[in-house]
C-alpha cells in the first residue's frame, strides 16, 4: 500500500503539516500547508462516517454484500459514490469506502482553499499537489522495494488506491504484494483496486493477466502489480523513481 507522501521540487520546498487522525475504523494521514484545511478534512470525515453507519443501520446487506447493489434514489453522496464504483467493477460497495471518504476530505479541503491537499486512508489516497509529489508503494515481503511514483502538480483532484492479498486487513482474493489502480474517480480507483487485486495469484502469467479486471474501464487510467519478484504496469502510469519507503510511514487501517 502507499505510504504517505514526501515532495519533491526544485523551489524552495514547502514544508506541510501532517496529521494522523482516527475515528473508529478509518485511520488516515492528513498533509496540508494549512492546519484549517486538516480540520476541513477532519469534519468532513466526520460528517460522511456518520452518514454511511445511519444508511447501514437502515440497510446491513450494504455492508456485507460482495455483489453489485441496487442504490436508491434518495442515498446520500458517500453511499451513491461507493455503489457506482462497485457496480462498475462488478463487486460490493464496500470496496469502494475508503477511497470515496479520502476524495470527500479533500473536496472539503479545495473548497476550504487548499491547493495542496493529500488524505490516505489506509493506502487509498487523494491528493491535489501544486508541486510534484512522491508516493511511495509499500509491498510487503516483495523484494521489489523502495518504489516511488511522482505525481506532478494538477489543479484537479486524483486518486492512487491500493489493494493486497499479502498486506494489511482489507479482503482480497488474491495474492497480490500490491495492486494499484490510477483514476480521477477516487471511489473508482479504491474499487478497481479490489478487482484488479483479486486476479492477481503467483507468477508472471498471472501478474500479466490480472489485467483484464481494468482493461476497458472508462475513467480508469493505469495499473500497477507486484507479486512476489515480478511487477506489471499498464495503461498510464506515473514516472517511477527510488524511494524511501518505510513500514513506519504507512497509514494502517
Amino acid at each position: 500500500m502507499p505510504d504517505p507522501i514526501r515532495e519533491s521540487t526544485k523551489e524552495p520546498a514547502k514544508t506541510p503539516i501532517k496529521e494522523h487522525f482516527q475515528l473508529k475504523e478509518t485511520i488516515v494521514t492528513i498533509a496540508a500547508d494549512n492546519q484549517t484545511h486538516i480540520e476541513a478534512a477532519k469534519e468532513a470525515i466526520r460528517i460522511h462516517r456518520a452518514v454511511l453507519e445511519t444508511y447501514i443501520l437502515s440497510d446491513p446487506y450494504f455492508q456485507l454484500t460482495l455483489e453489485p447493489y441496487e442504490c436508491p434514489e434518495n442515498a446520500p453522496e458517500v453511499v451513491k459514490r461507493m455503489v457506482k464504483a462497485g457496480n462498475i467493477m462488478g463487486i460490493g460497495p464496500m470496496s469502494a469506502v475508503a477511497g470515496t471518504i479520502s476524495a470527500l476530505a479533500v473536496e472539503a479541503m479545495v473548497e476550504a482553499g487548499a491547493r495542496y491537499a493529500i488524505v490516505d486512508n489506509g493506502g487509498d489516497i487523494a491528493l491535489i499537489n501544486d508541486r510534484p509529489v512522491v508516493v511511495g508503494i509499500y509491498a510487503g515481503q516483495s523484494p521489489i522495494k523502495n518504489l516511488g511514483l511522482i505525481f506532478e502538480p494538477r489543479d484537479s483532484i486524483t486518486g492512487v488506491c491500493t489493494s493486497a492479498g499479502t498486506v494489511g486487513p482489507s479482503i482480497s482474493f488474491g495474492m497480490a504484494d500490491a495492486a494499484a489502480v490510477f483514476s480521477d474517480d477516487v471511489s473508482l480507483a479504491d474499487a478497481a483496486a479490489t478487482a484488479l487485486g483479486n486476479e492477481v495469484g503467483i507468477g508472471k502469467e498471472s501478474v500479466e493477466a490480472s489485467f483484464r479486471a481494468v482493461k476497458g474501464i472508462p475513467r480508469i487510467k493505469g495499473a500497477l502489480v507486484i507479486q512476489g519478484e515480478y511487477i506489471g504496469m499498464w495503461g498510464q502510469v506515473p514516472r517511477i523513481t527510488r524511494a524511501d519507503v518505510r513500514y513506519e510511514y504507512i497509514t494502517k487501517a
